[in-house]
């Protein structure tokens, strides 16, 4: 079973695919649009996607604020994992996606990806750390 991992941001979507045992998490692509309500073709483009690797599973980052207060950036999150459910059908995991953007960061900057190229990435790396969180939690919960 496949699971899509997604980086919902206010102009882009990073997207992330498990492999099909649902160990490690690989980076796909990211998704622009110009405007944060024009949602249209970044849905047309996740379903795709949904069918060209037969996802079964929504991985959606919610970016809480540190104090695990909900704020309108992941209230957003929460308004897009709605929709995409009912778009795809498919079932749509909430994450806590805290830091994960300044651990995308750190690790762009540790593979001396250049400054300006690195803003291409890091929308992709976070939805590649959301979904390896969520796959090692599903793996540690089977096994103990």
């Amino acid at each position: 079973m496949r699971i899509m991992g997604l980086d919902y941001g206010s102009k882009t979507v990073g997207v992330a695919i498990s492999d099909p045992l649902g160990i490690t998490a690989q980076g796909i692509e990211t998704i622009c649009r110009k405007d944060e309500n024009k949602l249209r073709k970044t849905c047309a483009r996740i379903e795709a996607l949904i069918e060209e690797y037969q996802v079964e599973r929504i991985v959606l980052g919610l970016p809480k604020h540190m104090n695990n207060d909900i704020g309108d950036r992941a209230e957003k999150s929460i308004e897009f994992g709605k929709m995409l459910a009912r778009r795809t059908g498919l079932e749509v995991v909430m994450w806590d996606e805290r830091l994960t953007t300044v651990e995308a960061e750190r690790t762009l900057i540790e593979n001396k990806v250049r400054r300006e190229d690195r803003k291409k990435y890091i929308d992709k790396i976070a939805a590649v750390f959301i979904l390896q969180g969520y796959l090692d939690s599903i793996h540690m919960n089977s096994v103990l």
